[in-house]
């Protein structure tokens, strides 16, 4: 049986200072399954993406994860039960090695180096000297070797070459999990008939404007210009 668990903002709304980022969002992610928060910088799909995890306080509303309220659950609470947050940056040690930053996630580096063969020769290179691609493949397969319930990724494919990115998407789609990305459009491995497998929040200046399958809004079309 299923592990996963669906995981939801109602009617939140997040502050940086005087500035609200979040105007009221209701938007859910079911468990398992893949959910697109879509939008340009500037949106707050980032923000709901952290309102979710809770490394940022909401102001109203409330975060609710597998039917419970957890608005108030800490961040170290919430990592316990499963949840995992693969921010855009700083999402690895760049002092330790790549096979460090693995043992840290996982007590075999197996599955990860199946998921991306590319990092085997990289083993022993520390972090902070790999490419921006390089960096997001050991981010997210350290998320992999997790076994999270909720893994929540901020641009999960950023810097990796088309091939590479299709993989990824490939990999959280098959997870048993709910999974949660964040992205300024929606990647071209969800293009197509992939498009009706994935749910789409779609937020624009800090409010959600679609919720729905990405196939209801034609957001894979190629005339489509975002």
């Amino acid at each position: 049986m299923s592990q996963a668990s669906g995981i939801a903002l109602r009617q939140a709304r997040v502050r940086y200072g005087p500035l609200e980022a979040l105007h009221g969002v209701t938007l859910v992610a079911p468990g398992p399954g893949l959910t697109v928060l879509l939008g340009r910088n500037g949106s707050g799909r980032t923000t709901a993406l952290r309102a979710l995890a809770g490394t940022l306080p909401l102001s109203g509303g409330a975060v609710v994860w597998d039917g419970a309220d957890v608005t108030r659950l800490p961040v170290f609470e919430r990592a316990r039960r499963g949840l995992r947050l693969v921010p855009e940056r700083r999402a690895v040690f760049g002092s330790l090695t790549v096979a460090e930053n693995l043992e840290l996630a996982g007590p075999s580096l197996a599955p990860a180096l199946d998921a991306y063969p590319q990092l085997a020769p990289l083993l022993g290179r520390r972090a902070g000297t790999l490419s921006g691609g390089e960096r997001r493949m050991l981010a997210v397969s350290r998320a992999l070797l997790a076994r999270a319930r909720v893994l929540l990724v901020d641009e999960p494919a950023q810097g990796m070459s088309p091939a590479v990115a299709a993989r990824t998407y490939e990999l959280l789609g098959a997870l048993d999990a709910c999974v949660v990305v964040a992205e300024q459009r929606l990647p071209p491995a969800l293009r197509g008939r992939a498009a009706r497998t994935a749910y789409v929040h779609e937020l624009s200046r800090g409010a959600v404007v679609f919720s729905g399958e990405a196939a209801e809004r034609g957001f894979w079309s190629p005339d489509r210009r975002r």
